[in-house]
């Protein structure tokens, strides 16, 4: 991790080694402040870790990211044979017992508008 060395830097002690570090803020009284080795220990959980990893709040809409773009992590792809045309295929989603499941080409037309 850089900072600019424009920012203004704090001399403060590690709330877990007590060696002294710099941080840019200014720290609050009463409030621990880590070490870049020490930081790492107290990370705060990603959102979508603190509401179960799926739905809720942390779930992203479009794509794979929070804002539109890809996720990093490659999604697990499930074999699948399409409700329509028979030809096997893969999706990105685990098949459920007696709901069809369709392929790139038939999907379309079973989409709702």
């Amino acid at each position: 991790m850089s900072f600019d060395t424009d920012r203004e830097m704090h001399t403060t002690t590690c709330g877990d080694c007590g060696n002294e570090c710099q941080v840019p803020f200014e720290p609050k009284e009463g409030r621990p402040v880590y070490c870049r080795e020490c930081y790492p220990n107290h990370k705060p959980a990603r959102r979508s870790d603190r509401f179960g990893g799926s739905g809720g709040f942390g779930r992203p809409r479009f794509g794979g990211g929070r804002f539109g773009g890809r996720s990093s992590r490659p999604r697990e792809m499930h074999d699948a044979t399409c409700g329509d045309c028979g030809n096997e295929c893969q999706v990105p989603f685990q098949p459920k017992e007696g709901r069809p499941v369709y392929c790139r080409e038939c999907y379309p037309n079973h989409r709702e508008n």
